[in-house]
């Protein structure tokens, strides 16, 4: 089979070589790796912010990202004397230790002592009685970089309710691992959801700060409102970077390799290939009991505070790992690596059940689905997806706070 082939030990190089071309040694060249120690985000630049939280009633959206160094932001404000009222966090709580989807229920965390208000399952937006209490919001969460991440979708919500509810929303922006290309079908609008809420590619190729201006900018809150925007940007940061992430964004994106692969694997969640969940090795690997035997397998097992219930647990999955080739490869890409998806569509012989419910809202359009099924190549469906693309990028430039990678 020519997927096993390709992805069977040294034969993937030269496929990766053919594919990546000029492209890959182009980012390669123009881009650099840098971590904590080479940029100032958004947190740690405080004579900026402090100002404007002086003598003012705070809560924070924050998670395990949300650090200055080794310090949290809610303990630097709370050793700083400022008034931290509480806490909104995000999908996989406050503390990060909640799996993907998981309820996470409001709670006084044991640390700081402050109530904690969860913005995900039912209540997605804080309630006017959770800002009552209030007068400024500071967002501060790492993104990575992909539509169907709901820290952006939290965002727009918490950006929603400053708005009716007229109370100063303050971003504090941090790097975008995957900031250096724009890559993706544009979502559209019916298939908008909690995993893809706004008219963008599935790689946006911004901040967090910047999209805020974007959702500010276009008038996409509710009722084309707005919300009192202010936001403190990275300092010595630009879009043709390689962030390191010094904290995982979340319980099942563990490594780079996996952040660098996030965007072109959370596709196969809307199929009924697995993802590597239940193991050491989430969206680094991907696998089905009804492959082949490839040479590599795995078997998702139970694992609290990643994945409780996985799917085919217990049961040994034949497939694919591409953690050595993400960093040296993927990487360096630039783009959506769509080969795995067309590929594997093709060699599993039992089709029926390949797609499932959510795969045309995490694309953000019908149309992906049926080009695979009607067997488009990879090239003749990218094709398809540049009108929207270009249009996306004038509305990007628009917003963008650092040199860019273009």
């Amino acid at each position: 089979m020519r997927f096993l082939r390709l992805l069977s030990g040294l034969f993937l190089l030269p496929y990766f070589v053919q594919i990546c071309g000029a492209q890959s040694n182009m980012v390669n060249m123009i881009g650099k790796d840098v971590g904590p120690d080479d940029i100032k985000t958004g947190a740690e630049r405080t004579t900026m912010y402090y100002p404007w939280i002086k003598g003012k009633r705070i809560v924070v959206v924050a998670n395990q990202t949300s650090m200055i160094k080794k310090v949290h932001l809610v303990d630097s404000l709370q050793h700083a004397g400022f008034d931290v009222k509480k806490v909104f966090c995000p999908e996989h709580g406050f503390r990060g230790n909640a799996d993907a989807g998981e309820t996470v229920t409001n709670y006084i965390d044991e640390k700081t002592k402050l109530p904690v208000v969860s913005l995900f399952g039912k209540n997605k937006q804080p309630k006017p009685e959770d800002l009552a209490d209030v007068d400024v919001v500071i967002f501060d969460i790492q993104d990575v970089g992909a539509r169907f991440f709901t820290y952006i979708s939290t965002m727009h919500y918490v950006m929603e309710a400053c708005a009716e509810n007229n109370k100063l929303f303050i971003v504090l922006d941090r790097p975008n691992p995957n900031g250096y290309y724009v890559d993706g079908p544009v979502l559209e609008k019916e298939f908008a959801s909690f995993v893809g809420m706004h008219p963008v590619p599935i790689v946006h190729g911004m901040t967090i700060a910047e999209y805020a201006c974007m959702i500010n900018g276009e008038k996409w809150l509710k009722n084309g409102i707005q919300c009192q925007l202010k936001y403190v940007p990275v300092y010595d940061y630009n879009h043709t970077y390689f962030y390191q992430l010094p904290v995982k964004p979340s319980p099942n994106l563990a490594s780079m390799e996996s952040v660098y692969l996030y965007p072109s694997l959370c596709l196969f969640e809307g199929t009924c290939i697995s993802v590597g969940r239940g193991t050491n090795s989430p969206f680094e690997i991907i696998g089905h009991p009804k492959i082949d035997s490839t040479g590599y397998s795995f078997t998702p097992k139970s694992i609290p505070g990643m994945s409780k219930t996985p799917p085919f647990e217990g049961v040994v999955c034949n497939g694919y790992n591409f953690h050595n080739y993400a960093g040296e490869y993927i990487k360096g890409l630039g783009t959506l690596y769509l080969f795995p998806l067309l590929e594997l569509y093709k060699e599993l012989k039992d089709k029926t059940d390949f797609f499932g419910p959510t795969f045309d809202r995490l694309a953000g359009t019908a149309k992906l689905k049926q080009q695979i099924i009607s067997g488009m190549s990879e090239e003749e469906i990218r094709k398809s997806w540049k009108p929207d693309i270009n249009n996306f990028k004038k509305i990007r430039k628009k917003y963008l706070l650092y040199p860019d990678f273009e």
